[in-house]
């Protein structure tokens, strides 16, 4: 740099560079390098032979750095300066035209936001193929009872299929954030330059047609410092892996011998050091532990970029780590949950043993004496003390007799017996969004619109 006459101190130096990460931006960095190099031979910047030799020269820095073995120099503070070095070695000075209608404030921000297009994106098409694979093992466990739980506690009977929905749509709520971070994504900041936007006219709804983008930013002093992209891309991963989290944590309960309820693929699974017998569900617990991982990815952007002044601070160098760490972690973690699912089993013995527990029939009986005109808040007293005489008595509600029971209430009979047939407790939920058999077949179908939705979109991308 001409206005200094020293060099850098090698532990600023070291604090400084940051090739060692962004070295990923290079095939963005260079695709924008194309795209710009024709905008600049448009406005008479470039002739048709320097703009020739500039994109050669480029198609011959991306293959130098795509080789095995490929390293870059100590002096090279960042990809985009590594890649004009690079580029002056192919085609000597000329290389130093590139750079006219730029700065490394927009040209960092556009690669940037051309990553989190391309892995918002992917995480659209892996977050499809589990959902693919929940709405597969939903239909074929759609009749499949097993305890709902709350607090960890047996509360209400459900079918198997109804609760795999659950991170169905989930996962649907993720790709909407991701679709989001997408879109947030696909307003381009080149042109905006330093922060006041550059002295060419450039055409820069031509570049962002090149790039793929999809509006160019309508200020240069937001498009040279905005990051909530990155944001918008982070909160998304950290809320998919949270879900993804306690799936695992699930997966984990369900295939303790405690509960034995489901058994992984042994090709998702892992064996102890020391003790011979041992089958560990790794792979669900993984998923568990990755969240806290992505979600302090999100934390560390937020803080970087809270209260920093407009527009460009070396603070900003910080967006890529976090950024990297994120797409490396919830990525492998979805294409791990597709896999583990697609070789899970169920036990419908054990769910079903779980499920026929008579006490999970307790709101059913509630429900009816409210028919029968009773207060719902007093029908939850008399049956939660009805519940206690049974443990008290060592025995299940169906072994109560009816005289017992109307020391709660003159309105409980008969009628308690039918309700403690185990399949009236499933069916009786039959609204909107429940776990009946009719309400449960409307959810599978529109759980398959919307994946049909999902993957129309990333189709749609891809082309």
């Amino acid at each position: 740099m001409s206005r200094f006459r020293k060099e850098p101190d090698p532990r600023f130096w070291r604090l400084n560079r940051s090739i060692e990460f962004d070295w990923r931006l290079a095939p963005y960095d260079i695709d924008q390098s194309q795209a710009h190099a024709g905008a600049l031979r448009e406005i008479g910047v470039l002739d048709e032979d320097e703009l020739e030799r500039i994109r050669d020269g480029l198609d011959r820095v991306r293959e130098r750095i795509g080789t095995h073995g490929f390293e870059f120099e100590e002096a090279d503070e960042d990809i985009h300066m590594a890649i004009e070095r690079l580029l002056g070695e192919e085609i000597g000075p000329l290389a130093g035209k590139l750079h006219t209608g730029r700065s490394r404030n927009d040209q960092v921000a556009t690669d940037v936001a051309m990553v989190v297009q391309a892995h918002s994106l992917r995480a659209i098409e892996l977050a499809g193929a589990t959902m693919r694979r929940l709405l597969e093992l939903a239909e074929r466990h759609r009749d499949w009872p097993m305890p709902g739980y709350t607090h960890l506690q047996r509360a209400q009977p459900v079918y198997l299929g109804h609760h795999l929905l659950a991170y169905f749509w989930m996962l649907a709520r993720d790709v909407l954030r991701f679709q989001f971070a997408l879109d947030s994504a696909s307003v381009m900041p080149l042109g905006s330059g330093a922060l006041a936007g550059v002295n060419w006219e450039i055409d820069r709804g031509a570049v962002a047609d090149d790039l793929g983008f999809e509006h160019v930013s309508a200020n240069s002093i937001d498009g040279a410092s905005n990051r909530d992209f990155v944001l918008d891309y982070l909160s998304a991963a950290a809320i998919c892996a949270m879900h993804l989290s306690r799936l695992g944590s699930e997966i984990v309960i369900w295939s303790s011998s405690e509960f034995g309820f489901c058994e992984l693929d042994e090709s998702f699974s892992s064996g102890s050091s020391i003790m011979p017998q041992k089958k560990n569900p790794d792979s669900a617990e993984l998923l568990r532990a990755k969240g806290p991982r992505v979600a302090a990815d999100f934390l560390a952007l937020l803080g970087t970029m809270h209260a920093l002044p407009l527009t460009y601070g070396k603070d900003m160098q910080e967006d890529k780590e976090p950024l990297f760490d994120a797409i490396d972690t919830i990525e492998p973690c979805l294409e791990a949950t597709e896999g583990m699912l697609a070789g899970i089993a169920f036990d419908r013995e054990r769910l079903e043993a779980a499920s026929g527990d008579e006490m999970l029939a307790a709101t059913e009986i509630a429900d009816g004496l409210v028919r029968r005109g009773v207060p719902f808040r007093e029908a939850h007293g008399i049956v939660g003390g009805l519940v206690r005489d049974a443990v008290e008595a060592g025995k299940p509600l169906s072994e109560l007799s009816v005289e017992e029971m109307r020391q709660r209430s003159e309105q409980l009979g008969e009628w308690v017996f039918d309700v403690l047939r185990r399949e009236s407790w499933l069916e009786s939920k039959r609204i909107e969004g429940g776990t009946g058999s009719e309400a449960l077949a409307a959810q599978i179908g529109r759980a398959g619109e919307t994946l049909a939705a999902v993957e129309a979109r990333v189709a749609e991308e891809r082309t």
